[in-house]
């Protein structure tokens, strides 16, 4: 009762403070228990607005980033999705109860193998973790929604061009301390649309190329 109570108030405070009002992503907030998927150390953060630590010095998004990310896609079911950053498999559920199969890959083993487990546990179905580096795995589908859970120091197209016509990528783009996170829509087979979202700062993508530092 207690988990129930501390769900209705992350969704009253945190979530629809943010502007995040649709019914569908509201409802999937109350139907994919977070606490199961924090580590048994943190799992009384498991409703709080925080980044929970995560092994090898990953962190959950904030519930509110969350909501903001589910928002943006705009699923309404079945569609093929790509998530780039399975972390403990939170994020992957709340994409599968609302959307279709999803894909996701996770650079680091230990996560990839916690993230089945959690999913496994609570009989997520049509879910693929596939423990790879994003930035060096061959993708040759073209996904519906694609949501990248760690930001990026410059953008990177490489993963626009693997949209089907009218799909979104959400990502963050920037260095702490201020990051943007941005919507991308492919609006034709050589065309796509930016929509800045909100500001927030999250876990950079592992191995991704830095800007060059200027020196004065």
């Amino acid at each position: 009762m207690l988990a129930v109570d501390a769900r209705e108030q992350m969704i009253e405070q945190q979530i629809r403070a943010w502007d995040v009002l649709d019914p569908r992503v509201l409802e999937i907030f109350r139907s994919v228990p977070r606490e199961v998927y924090v580590p048994a150390p943190y799992r009384f953060l498991a409703y709080a607005d925080l980044e929970v630590p995560l092994p090898r010095g990953q962190h959950m998004l904030r519930p509110s980033v969350v909501g903001r990310l589910l928002a943006a896609l705009s699923l309404s079911g079945g569609e093929r999705i790509l998530e780039v950053g399975t972390g403990s498999g939170f994020l992957t559920a709340c994409l599968r109860a609302v959307g279709g199969p999803v894909l996701s890959l996770e650079i680091v083993p230990e996560l990839a193998d916690l993230a089945r487990e959690n999913l496994g546990k609570q009989r997520v179905r049509d879910v693929q973790v596939v423990s790879a580096d994003a930035l060096r795995h061959e993708l040759t589908d073209r996904f519906d929604a694609i949501a990248l859970t760690a930001s990026m120091p410059r953008y990177d197209t490489r993963f626009q061009e693997r949209l089907a016509v009218g799909g979104r990528l959400f990502v963050v783009v920037g260095e702490a301390p201020v990051m943007e996170a941005r919507l991308v829509r492919r609006v034709a087979d050589d065309a796509w649309t930016t929509d800045s979202l909100f500001e927030t700062v999250i876990d950079p993508l592992a191995r991704v190329e830095r800007p060059e530092e200027f020196v004065f």
